[in-house]
């Protein structure tokens, strides 16, 4: 799926900001910095990951990656950043990537442009104003790119 992913981005990645709204372990962000991201926001609620990304930050010597220990959803609405591509993988059997999403649309945190990757459950449907660019499954896992609905559904 990341090679996939990834093949997805080649277009657009050079040079991106980015933003991993769960990033667990930080495969998605670290794999962006490693092909080109000018920058990532890595976003951990917990504080043992949050720290663990921060050493393997230092390891790498991603100077180009900023951790922050948070909820991803507080954060989404407290902040006015922009991004050219947010990764969204929280737990499937949650309701969290849906709230991102519309979070990432009502604060304008998604640059002109710019996409945002979801892995979910088999079966998951953006909310309005993000319309499927590419999709494909792996087992009982979805993965979606998702781009601005000019069209508005």
């Amino acid at each position: 799926m990341r090679e996939t992913l990834f093949n997805w981005l080649a277009p657009m990645i050079q040079g991106a900001a980015c933003l991993d709204c769960f990033a667990g372990t930080g495969a998605l962000g670290f794999e962006a910095l490693s092909r080109g991201a000018g920058s990532v926001v890595m976003l951990e609620s917990d504080r043992s990951l949050a720290q663990a990304l921060r050493e393997q930050s230092a390891v790498l010597e991603a100077g180009n990656a900023r951790i922050v220990h948070t909820d991803a959803l507080s954060w989404l609405d407290a902040k006015r950043e922009r991004f050219d591509i947010i990764f969204l993988d929280p737990p499937f059997a949650s309701d969290l990537a849906r709230q991102a999403c519309t979070r990432i649309l009502n604060w304008g945190h998604l640059a002109p442009g710019g996409v945002v990757y979801v892995e979910s459950g088999r079966g998951w449907e953006p909310p309005l104003g993000l319309a499927i660019r590419k999709q494909g499954k792996a087992g009982q896992v979805q993965f979606t790119l998702l781009a601005e609905d000019k069209g508005g559904g």
